[in-house]
């Protein structure tokens, strides 16, 4: 079982440093618009890759799929949907606050509601429990992790707007924050996706699926859902700002959408794999193995912020709030990781 649980650990892991690595290429790509780039972004890891992985995957899917319950698959797809309005405001969102700050409210916020209503509504009973108390300290210690980053975010803006006017900084920071805190209230409906399509994961399993493949059904329906309004958003700005010729532009080309593409394949890959890694922690993983990965998930866009020069120029003390919120995200991970010991 030890070995086991550190299998699940790695993984989980792993699919966070994927995840949170996703909207990297983003700095890579300056001749495209948001919308360009968000719907290459969308188009890869959100349409296509999900049902190749599911097909190759799952043995008999389109049976596995006429076996679920309509009520069932409603669910998965109207959680779905509502993450891939939080996946709209993610882009905006870190686009106005950047990605270090942006990943660290955004997933916080994911991670808190995605795990403790999960918990909540399936298992009471559990509250109670080694897991379920390391769970609610966990999520305590990520919550003042994530108060010292949204101090340094706050302290970043200030110091890079020095000698600049404060006043439309701090209102455009103000409302990347708002933008942030809504998306993720709305980026946690892809746990409850996962959590709540347990059916359609039995029903896998029974066609032969591996147990480590068994959600991989779950996320297509969920994100191919979801990419709903995500490509409706895209539609809706790209013929606004008449960007569609972006596309064809000598100065993007195949680079760029190869870039986008990428983005996609990072993000869909840490979601399959964090699925392997939550099925090998037992039957509460999906819900204690969420804030850990979301975690992961943060740190990996404080990394990726820092290696792309947002924080060059900052002070000292705001380099100290930001840090110490990185370590205490550390702290909440260890706390979480030790009540689901055994």
């Amino acid at each position: 079982m030890g070995h086991q649980i550190a299998l699940g650990l790695t993984l989980v892991f792993a699919g966070g440093m994927l995840n949170g690595s996703f909207a990297a290429p983003m700095k890579r790509l300056a001749a495209w618009r948001w919308e360009n780039i968000w719907l290459g972004y969308s188009v890869s890891g959100l349409l296509i890759l999900p049902w190749v992985i599911a097909l190759a995957t799952i043995p008999h899917l389109a049976g596995v799929l006429h076996q679920c319950s309509a009520a069932a698959l409603a669910k998965i797809a109207v959680f779905g949907f509502a993450w891939g309005i939080g996946g709209i405001l993610f882009g905006q969102g870190i686009s106005r606050v950047g990605l270090a700050l942006g990943f660290a409210v955004i997933l916080g916020i994911t991670s808190s509601v995605g795990s403790l209503l999960p918990m909540t509504i399936l298992y009471p009973d559990q509250l109670g429990s080694r897991q379920g108390l390391a769970l609610i300290a966990g999520t305590l210690v990520m919550i003042l992790g994530l108060v010292l980053l949204g101090v340094a975010g706050k302290r970043r803006e200030r110091d890079k707007a020095s000698g600049k006017s404060s006043s439309s900084e701090g209102s455009g920071f103000t409302v990347g924050l708002i933008i942030c805190i809504l998306s993720g209230i709305f980026s946690s409906m892809a746990n409850f996706a996962f959590v709540f399509g347990e059916e359609m994961r039995q029903f896998s399993l029974r066609a032969g699926t591996s147990t480590a493949m068994a959600g991989n059904g779950i996320w297509a329906v969920a994100v191919s859902t979801g990419f709903l309004p995500n490509a409706a958003y895209c539609f809706y700005l790209l013929n606004k700002n008449r960007t569609w010729g972006v596309f064809a532009a000598k100065a993007g080309g195949v680079g760029y959408a190869l870039g986008a593409a990428l983005m996609g394949v990072l993000w869909y890959s840490g979601m399959v794999v964090y699925g392997m890694g939550a099925d090998s922690l037992g039957s509460l993983g999906k819900i204690v193995g969420w804030p850990e990965f979301l975690s992961i998930d943060i740190i990996a866009g404080i990394m990726w912020g820092f290696l792309s020069g947002e924080w060059k120029g900052v002070g000292r003390a705001t380099l100290s709030y930001c840090l110490a919120g990185i370590g205490i995200l550390f702290l909440a991970i260890g706390v979480i990781s030790f009540g689901n010991a055994t």
